[in-house]
Parts: C-alpha cells; sequence; structure tokens
C-alpha cells in the first residue's frame, strides 16, 4: 500500500534539517520503501518541511518509518500527516 507522508518543519529549524539531511537522506535510501520524496519550499527557496510516498505494508508501518526517520528523531518536524494514498496517474 502507498502511504503518504506531509512532515511541517518547526519555525526556525532550517539548522536542525541541513544538520541531519546527510543521516535523513541514507535512512530513506537504505529503507528501500520510499517510492518518492522532496522537501516543501517557502517563498525563498528554503526547505520548511517534507513530503514523501512510502510503498509499505500498512499504515503503522508508515508511522513506525517516520518516527525513525533521522529529521523525526532530532525535532525538526511540528507536525506529520500520514494518510494512505492511491495513485492514479
Amino acid at each position: 500500500m502507498r502511504v503518504a507522508l506531509i512532515c511541517k518543519d518547526k519555525p526556525g529549524s532550517l539548522v536542525t534539517r541541513t544538520e541531519n539531511r546527510d543521516a535523513h537522506l541514507r535512512y530513506l535510501k537504505e529503507s528501500g520503501v520510499v517510492e518518492q520524496a522532496g522537501p516543501f519550499l517557502n517563498e525563498v527557496g528554503e526547505m520548511v518541511g517534507s513530503l514523501l510516498v512510502l510503498d509499505v505494508e500498512n499504515v503503522a508501518a508508515a508511522r513506525e518509518w517516520a518516527a525513525n526517520d533521522p529529521y523525526a528523531k532530532a525535532g525538526l518536524f511540528t507536525d506529520v500527516f500520514v494518510s494512505e494514498w492511491k495513485k492514479v496517474i
């Protein structure tokens, strides 16, 4: 099943994101469940959140994956929305 994660960064947390970016990207690649991923940008092009699409067994697996993301462990996010997602195109 595909699950979408929409993650919003805490205000003023660009340094936290930057310091943990390499570990986050490694986690994405090594976990083997990420189909698509990328940052949301603000009006000046700074990263302020993330959108990820995972291919996992169930929503609980997606929540577990999200909790183990180095960004989450670093306290980057103010909110993480998790929802089953259906690919149409």
